[in-house]
């Protein structure tokens, strides 16, 4: 049987929609629930597309129903046509009014606290209309969002290769700087060490995290260990708050102070970190339509990172806020 006799003619979109709810839900009876159909009509859609496609999509028991290795395929690559499908409507209302639209970033939250911000800020005065979803969360959390395709695009810190099913554009890249409390009497030295400052107590990420390998890294380029963290947390916002406290020190990237998104109570000490570097850039799906506004924002980042590097380039940041 030809393509379009068994694909073309016989295969709906709707009754894919169908499958792709069922293994969301689990089962064909919430299925039917939140589609607002009767469990019938759930289970025509599935056996019409299992008829289209010659092979048994569901597996179905006293439990539920899951996908057999066949309906994965077909969902693997029905969630693909329907994001296509999405950016092509997109693409069709940018046209129709290219100051209007949506873009979905997903990001950490230290760079939507700082990079990302001075982006939006550019973004949002030239494309009031255009409306950002922002997901700043964990690194895993945003990759996965990606391949999901729940996201257009990341803004991340990028550590190693990238994926094979990934685009990455490195934008800048960004150092890190030790941190101690405004109050803390190291602020008042001209010049320190990582040596002296080995005995402090310190909150550190733990070493297994991505930016927990930069700090190892750091301490291992002036030819120190690790020093005994006497808080370890991969938040962020929480280091922060235990360094404002005055106590602690921690090691934190350079956006922290250089776009002036953190407590107030926190200052960068005069300290040479040169081996603690990370890049920053955008990582898209390969294969993968960029919609217009996705494209406008990338445009943006790319902007905003270049001012990074010229002279005065903090101040026009800022008087964009």
């Amino acid at each position: 049987m030809r393509w379009q006799d068994r694909i073309g003619r016989r295969l709906k979109l709707r009754d894919l929609h169908v499958l792709l709810t069922v293994a969301q839900c689990g089962s064909m009876a919430k299925a039917a629930e939140q589609l607002s159909v009767s469990h019938p009509v759930v289970s025509k859609a599935v056996a019409d597309l299992e008829h289209a496609v010659g092979a048994p999509l569901l597996e179905r028991s006293a439990r539920g129903a899951k996908p057999t290795s066949y309906g994965e395929a077909l969902i693997d690559r029905a969630g693909v046509a329907f994001d296509e499908l999405r950016q092509a409507v997109r693409r069709i209302d940018f046209l129709a009014d290219p100051m209007a639209g949506e873009v979905w970033v997903g990001t950490s939250v230290i760079i939507a606290m700082s990079f990302a911000t001075a982006v939006i800020n550019l973004f949002s005065k030239r494309y009031p209309r255009i409306v950002i979803h922002l997901l700043a969360a964990e690194s895993g959390m945003t990759y996965r969002a990606l391949d999901e395709r729940k996201v257009d695009l990341l803004l991340v810190g990028m550590f190693g290769p990238t994926q094979e099913h990934l685009d990455a554009e490195v934008l800048y890249h960004e150092p890190y700087v030790v941190a101690a409390g405004a109050r803390n009497s190291w602020t008042r030295r001209p010049k320190v060490t990582l040596r002296e400052l080995m005995n402090e107590p310190w909150t550190l990420p733990s070493p297994e995290s991505l930016t927990g390998r930069v700090v190892v890294e750091a301490f291992r380029a002036g030819g120190l260990d690790r020093p005994r963290a006497a808080v370890v947390t991969d938040s962020i916002p929480a280091r922060n708050a235990l360094v404002a406290s005055g106590r602690y020190l921690t090691i934190v990237p350079e956006c922290v102070f250089r776009f002036g998104a953190t407590q107030p109570g926190l200052k960068a000490l005069p300290v040479d970190l040169p081996a603690a570097r990370r890049a920053i850039g955008i990582v898209t799906l390969k294969n993968r339509t960029i919609s217009p506004g996705a494209q406008l924002f990338i445009d943006c980042a790319r902007e905003t990172a270049g001012l990074l590097a010229k002279p005065q380039s903090m101040t026009r940041i800022a008087a964009r806020k």
